[in-house]
């Protein structure tokens, strides 16, 4: 797998995720959604630079140039509810793809350990395309292994990036060993610590319940 860690580099990014880490900050759901958004927005610029491109003569009032542009088909694949603002943050900015949805969670067991359920999946069809795989915190990395897998039904995409905001050490090295090898890995930062429960530490929370509200 190819790690892409952006945060590695001193950028605006930083700010983005400290404000969602800060937990006065955080609280405002509003602006906790649209820091992902801007990160998601950062991560698509990144990854923009090694899509396939291909010529194309652009006619102006005045004459006509030569750019280049993406010559690549994209589905952005998002895990419910907390990938959302992710998502839009990709749409900004690859507005021509086309969309799938997924729900992932995790089921408790009696023992404290847990199952991955995917109950909910629409998706177009991914055969040869370019799929980019949205999820903002990458703890275990089960959920976005199974839901990976879940994916394929709809066929194999010929290339796979995913899209993080905060991940663990301990979920890259398992989606690093369960996804397929030539994977891209966009990340905004990463944490060294996974508590007893599977969250990552210091993280930031839930980022679903911060986007979207309390579940029960």
């Amino acid at each position: 797998m190819y790690i892409h860690n952006i945060g590695e580099t001193n950028s605006i990014l930083n700010t983005f995720i400290a404000e969602l880490r800060d937990q006065k900050i955080q609280k405002d759901s509003m602006r906790f959604r649209r820091n992902i958004e801007r990160i998601g927005e950062i991560l698509s610029y990144e990854m923009s630079k090694v899509l396939p491109y291909k010529s194309n003569t652009i006619t102006t009032p005045l004459g006509t140039k030569i750019i280049q542009l993406i010559n690549d088909e994209l589905v952005l694949c998002s895990i419910l509810r907390a990938g959302l603002p992710l998502h839009q943050g990709l749409l900004n900015y690859f507005d021509r793809a086309e969309n799938a949805f997924i729900s992932a969670y995790r089921k408790i067991k009696d023992d404290g350990d847990f199952d991955i359920r995917v109950e909910y999946f629409a998706s177009p069809s991914l055969q040869d395309k370019t799929l980019i795989l949205a999820d903002p915190m990458l703890a275990t990395g089960q959920s976005l292994v199974s839901t990976y897998q879940a994916l394929l039904s709809h066929g194999t995409p010929k290339e796979l990036h995913v899209f993080v905001v905060i991940g663990s050490t301990d979920g890259i090295a398992y989606i690093e060993k369960h996804l397929p090898k030539e994977a891209h890995l966009w990340i905004a930062t990463v944490d060294d610590t996974l508590n007893d429960h599977g969250y990552i530490i210091p993280g930031l929370g839930d980022a679903g319940d911060l986007a979207f509200g309390d579940k029960l």
